[in-house]
């Protein structure tokens, strides 16, 4: 419990300074990011246990990555994060889960997420900020990537990149467990000001 209040304080802390970085109010960043401003209003208070589909909205609408809500400050030169060491942003009925394992820094940040979908369940993504680029690479088993409305099956040791401003859904299929490894390209984020 101690672990999450610590993550929720890291949290709220990163977006109010990323809103305020941005220059937006809590009533703009609530009607770009489709964010009730209770919900926002709570999460900067550290109350609350938003989603994963909220911090995407808002890391979107903030132009940032995910993980830049989630992480405090950078601990060294090498990062090395173990799967246990990072609690799922989202868990489905059937047991599958999806864990952020780190972005990497510089002007175009790289989301490494980690994926286990179990067969038939899915996890529908909304449409990413324009120049955002995703990569799915299926270690083992199979899914299917559903994106602008067509299906495409990807079997252990297959990769397919795509646009991620479009709608998007990872589903497992086949019978067994589907592990992969998705990558999330941002686009270059302004540049910082000294």
């Amino acid at each position: 419990m101690v672990e999450t209040a610590t993550a929720l304080r890291t949290v709220a802390h990163n977006v109010r300074a990323a809103r305020i970085r941005a220059g937006l109010s809590l009533e703009e960043l609530s009607r770009r990011a489709q964010v009730s401003k209770g919900a926002l209003v709570g999460l900067e208070k550290a109350q609350g246990n938003p989603n994963l589909a909220t911090l995407v909205r808002l890391a979107d609408t903030l132009g940032i990555s995910v993980s830049a809500l989630m992480q405090g400050p950078p601990q060294g030169r090498v990062r090395v994060v173990t799967a246990d060491a990072v609690a799922p942003l989202w868990t489905g009925e059937r047991g599958s889960e999806a864990r952020l394992m780190l972005t990497t820094s510089g002007p175009a940040p790289v989301e490494v997420w980690r994926w286990q979908l179990e067969p038939g369940e899915e996890y529908p993504s909304h449409p990413h900020q324009a120049g955002v680029v995703e990569t799915v690479s299926v270690t083992s088993g199979r899914m299917t990537l559903l994106v602008d409305g067509t299906e495409h099956t990807l079997e252990a040791g297959q990769t397919a990149t795509f646009d991620g401003d479009t709608s998007h859904t990872y589903r497992g299929s086949g019978t067994e467990t589907c592990h992969l490894i998705m990558t999330v390209h941002l686009p270059p984020g302004p540049a910082p000001t000294n």
